[in-house]
């Protein structure tokens, strides 16, 4: 199975996480999370690179970075190799800390910043690890919120300024929004292509970044696949509404909600029917 593609441009922005090993804790206890996020200053510095949020679970962490200079994967070897380095001399352990590779989404700033960046700071509150977002201090929620000072390598302007001019103001609108999407759908929903969070038109700028002479056997399909046509399209050419709906979700251009809207369905419900779907195929070919 080929590995998934990085695609990197200068000034790209990144939703990336990283899991430990066999879903093993990445941080035993707070000292762990400091020296993270020291780890996590000195990439930025080295790397140039720019922080809009963050979030630090127990088994994962969350990240939003704008790259301008072209360098996540420089940035990613350094990020996940030091701490490991560090963590296992600090627990006197040996051995891998992180799962694999970590998962970078590439997201359209004008569009999905925002939204990652509360979905991000929202993941202890759905896990019931705290009730409010505030009481949570592993994540850039605090400091975007003027509840903490903000460190000199997070980036909160550019979230702010999207809800005032005025700081006071755009920090009170900051809180009402993060507060409000307590019960919204993940934005993965909206996920294009499998690593792609964005537009049509943003889609198809981002695959024209994929080298011309690069070998497709190394492209993962749900990169270098066509667009997707309408969900009329798989309608029509489909002999039930179940088989439509797996369809335009196979095609990777669909999420769960725009399917749901589109039917007039739930989406836990359209994910239900695209998973017996899924079953009646592996049974006809058995």
């Amino acid at each position: 199975m080929s590995r998934p593609l990085r695609i990197e441009f200068a000034g790209a922005l990144y939703h990336v996480t990283s899991r430990g090993d066999g879903r093993e804790d990445i941080f035993l206890d707070d000292d762990d999370r400091e020296l993270f996020l020291n780890v996590l200053k000195e990439t930025g510095e080295i790397y140039n690179w720019i922080f809009h949020s963050y979030c630090l679970m127990g088994n994962h962490y969350h990240l939003l970075i704008e790259t301008p200079d072209c360098n996540l994967s420089k940035g990613m070897r350094h990020l996940n190799g030091v701490y490991t380095q560090r963590f296992n001399r600090k627990q006197k352990r040996v051995g891998h800390v992180f799962q694999g590779r970590y998962k970078a989404i590439i997201v359209q700033k004008e569009t999905y910043l925002l939204e990652l960046a509360r979905y991000i700071v929202l993941n202890p509150v759905r896990a019931r690890m705290v009730r409010s977002v505030k009481d949570w201090p592993w994540s850039s929620y605090r400091a975007s919120a003027g509840l903490a000072a903000c460190p000199a390598w997070l980036q909160t302007d550019w979230v702010l300024s999207a809800f005032s001019d005025k700081r006071t103001e755009a920090v009170e609108r900051y809180r009402a929004f993060v507060a409000d999407g307590k019960n919204q759908p993940a934005p993965w929903e909206k996920l294009k292509n499998q690593i792609f969070l964005g537009t049509d038109t943003f889609v198809q700028k981002m695959q024209s970044c994929i080298t011309p002479n690069e070998d497709l056997s190394e492209v993962p399909l749900g990169q270098r696949r066509a667009m997707p046509k309408p969900i009329d399209h798989y309608v029509t050419c489909s002999n039930s509404r179940d088989e439509a709906i797996a369809l335009a979700y196979e095609s990777g251009g669909y999420g769960l909600k725009e399917i749901g809207e589109y039917f007039r369905l739930h989406y836990s419900r359209v994910s239900r029917i695209i998973g017996r779907q899924r079953g009646v195929v592996a049974k006809g070919k058995t």
